[in-house]
């Protein structure tokens, strides 16, 4: 007993030292571990200085700095309408304000929309995301975001909110335009590319919109998204697991929408125990706009405001973008809110800035040199739309011999339109582009005649100039015809936009009196090359049947027009391939290419006349016109052979070689996608007819022959069993290699034991 005693003094003793050690840590030494630093300054933060680490602060064209922070340290920052050298007077000033004017001098993120360049005027306007996707070369997409990054750095901006790793497999979504394409795994690459990019060089990302977003409802934005468990797991999920597991990305964004009729950002299971617990998040999940909001005014699954805020946060949205958090000290104060949710909250928005730096002096604007639009920059990203550009018809009229045509109309009403996209900074046709009519004027050579006429406008039924259209291409020798769609800057709404967040489509026949113009060129027997700039696919079976060749730009950034000479007239030799499918109608809704067996292959025909009625519609096959993966090149290429390194497999931790000769048998130099797809041919649960699971594109000389080295690691080929669990189910599985997934050149099966 006296021993028990003596021993029990000691450990109080020591405890006490232990206890006063903590609490003397300062969270200013960065010697420090991130963790330390985050509980020591927790515990000197105030509840009013904690829950204003939870919001965002906007920052508009006139405000005035100090006045918007209004004496708090924020958790965000984000402003729009501002060019360069407004955004790093923004977070100069508030940098040097939350130094010498707050407590504790506790920075702040500064925030910018990111997808295709920072949306801060003046900054370089790459190629929109549809358009990085179909170039099928993420380190070209990793070399766009280390750019951008540099950018950023000398802006202040510390955090980039995107990239968008939702999965377009609804045309009719205005928001198409802001994906990779339809198929997870191609998003994954390239969103691990981007990520990198950025956070490599110490811009957080935050991959969004978490989760299922991109395929609502009849394709209205924000719409419910109906689906079970398998297929969140299976398709949705698959992006952000590989991202958060390989890029680690500093945020992730939750989405408006729900899933299987539960609100996203209200659901602890989907913002705690998937995305923490499953997935292995760590960082810290931003609102989208207006998301906690709604589930008061839009999902009603909360009667006010305040009740949406304590439902939020306690599933798991640590910052808020709007007005909901505003009541958290309230809220915590009469007893709604237990502090400790705050606490959880906060730890996550304070290790991400001492993760950047932010504590040390990293993040401010640094002095502006040449870089922000630098030249390198707008070569960038014209190499960029090169590559994305995507060639799905040609009966040899491209690229354009000018030894034999002397007089070009250029009709339609995108031929002398820049169209960037719903997250660039500037409008459509804004000087900072250079548009198709342009590029050919910069390009063609001294007689050459060039006519331009739009024709018909984008969205409405005024037909009136077509006849002068149709006049004009009868007196050409070839006829080029820029249709499809217009969306601009989000923060800056242009009239009539046919694409883009807001702007979704209940039909995805061609706007306006577009087709009306196609016909009536075709009916004048000068030969028709069709140009589809667009955010989106559109039914353009007539387009197949009639044109002489068909291009297609996902929005190309600031040197779109010249690229698309470039392509045109040869300079360029179009690379990219079809990341998002062509629906036949509108009515043949759903189409993607990894469909399952049961819904296209019943029936044995392809037929599409009134006299195949065993088809699965009476008047058209349920099939695409252009399939993903799809794309032509000036050159041709031969698939000589393909060699796997073996024939089975263990179901973990084993990896699938395979070896592909390729030659280019042309007269031009060219860059194929070799692509890898893989079918579970008999497995528990339903599987997709075809999958994704490898590509690379390799530049071949004219000529030459190349040896591709393709890998998949064999937990590719899991699938989400009855049980909701992942498995690698053991059998036989197909390995299709070829140019596109309707275009497969080798076919073999592996047994996986």
């Amino acid at each position: 007993m006296k021993t028990g005693k003596f021993l029990f003094f000691p450990v109080l003793l020591i405890g006490a030292a232990l206890l006063c050690a903590c609490s003397s840590k300062d969270w200013k030494d960065p010697g420090l571990g991130v963790d330390e630093r985050v509980e020591a300054l927790l515990k000197q933060m105030t509840l009013e200085e904690k829950c204003a680490q939870l919001q965002n602060r906007f920052v508009g064209e006139d405000d005035d700095v100090v006045a918007a922070l209004a004496g708090k340290s924020w958790g965000a920052l984000y402003s729009l309408y501002a060019d360069t050298a407004r955004y790093r007077k923004i977070v100069t000033d508030a940098r040097r304000y939350l130094k010498d004017s707050t407590r504790l001098d506790i920075p702040v993120i500064a925030c910018a929309e990111g997808i295709q360049g920072l949306e801060i005027d003046g900054c370089t306007i790459f190629p929109h995301a549809l358009a990085q996707g179909s170039t099928f070369n993420p380190g070209l997409i990793g070399r766009m975001a280390d750019a951008c990054a540099e950018e950023a750095d000398i802006l202040g901006v510390n955090q980039v909110l995107s990239p968008v790793l939702d999965i377009a497999r609804d045309p009719r979504w205005g928001r198409v335009e802001e994906t990779f394409g339809e198929d997870p795994y191609l998003i994954a690459e390239m969103a691990l590319a981007f990520v990198r990019g950025y956070q490599d060089k110490g811009i957080a990302c935050t991959p969004k919109h978490f989760v299922a977003h991109g395929s609502p409802t009849g394709g209205l934005n924000c719409a419910s998204v109906s689906g079970g468990e398998r297929e969140l797991r299976s398709l949705y999920l698959y992006p952000f697991e590989r991202v958060i597991r390989e890029a680690d990305p500093c945020s992730i964004m939750s989405c408006y929408s729900s899933y299987d009729g539960v609100a996203v950002s209200g659901s602890r299971w989907y913002l705690t125990d998937l995305l923490r617990g499953e997935l292995g998040f760590d960082g810290y999940v931003y609102s989208d706009w207006g998301a906690v909001e709604r589930l008061h005014n839009y999902h009603f699954m909360a009667s006010d405001e305040d009740e949406a805020t304590r439902i939020a946060l306690d599933a798991g949205v640590d910052l808020n973008v709007l007005t909901a958090y505003y009541s958290l000290q309230k809220q915590v104060e009469a007893g709604l809110i237990d502090e400790a949710l705050v606490d959880r909250a906060v730890r996550r928005l304070l290790k991400t800035k001492f993760r950047l730096g932010l504590f040390d002096g990293k993040g401010a604007p640094t002095p502006e040199p040449s870089v922000i639009r630098s030249e390198t920059h707008r070569a960038l990203s014209k190499e960029i739309a090169d590559e994305s550009f995507i060639l799905l018809e040609n009966d040899g009229i491209l690229p354009l011999d000018l030894s034999r045509i002397r007089r070009i109309a250029l009709l339609g009403p995108n031929s002398a339109q820049t169209v960037f996209g719903d997250y660039s900074w500037t409008l459509a046709n804004a000087p900072e582009g250079i548009n198709l009519y342009q590029g050919l004027q910069q390009r063609l050579p001294a007689g050459v005649t060039l006519t331009q006429l739009d024709g018909c406008d984008w969205w409405s039924q005024d037909g009136s100039r077509i006849a002068e259209a149709a006049r004009i291409a009868a007196r050409s020798d070839v006829a080029i015809v820029a249709v499809g769609s217009r969306s601009s800057s989000l923060a800056r709404t242009s009239d009539h936009n046919t694409a883009g967040e807001g702007n979704d489509l209940s039909s995805l026949d061609l706007p306006g009196r577009q087709m009306d113009l196609l016909r009536a060129v075709k009916a004048t027997g000068t030969p028709l090359v069709v140009v589809l700039i667009s955010g989106k696919p559109f039914a353009m079976p007539w387009v197949k049947d009639n044109a002489d060749a068909f291009l297609v730009q996902w929005y190309g950034g600031e040197r779109q027009g010249l690229s698309l000479a470039d392509i045109l007239l040869g300079q360029v030799n179009p690379s990219g391939r079809l990341n998002v499918s062509f629906p036949r109608s509108t009515g043949n809704l759903p189409c993607f290419y990894n469909y399952l067996p049961t819904d296209r292959e019943y029936y044995g025909g392809h037929g599409g006349t009134y006299e195949a009625p065993r088809e699965r519609y009476v008047f058209e096959p349920p099939y695409a016109v252009w399939n993903f993966g799809a794309g032509l090149s000036y050159t041709t290429f031969e698939y000589r052979s393909c060699t796997l390194d073996r024939k089975e497999y263990a179901p973990a931790g084993d990896r699938i070689q395979a070896e592909v000769e390729v030659a280019n048998t042309g007269d031009r130099d060219g860059k194929e996608v070799v692509q890898l797809y893989v079918r579970d041919l008999v497995s528990s649960v339903a599987t997709p007819v075809q999958q994704l699971k490898a590509f690379k594109k390799v530049d071949i000389p004219a000529g030459e022959t190349t040896r591709v080295q393709l890998e998949v690691p064999v937990e590719e080929l899991s699938l989400i069993d009855a049980g909701m669990q992942r498995v690698v189910e053991p059998g036989a599985f197909e390995i299709q290699v070829g140019s596109a997934s309707d275009r497969i050149h080798f076919r073999d099966t592996v047994i996986v034991r």
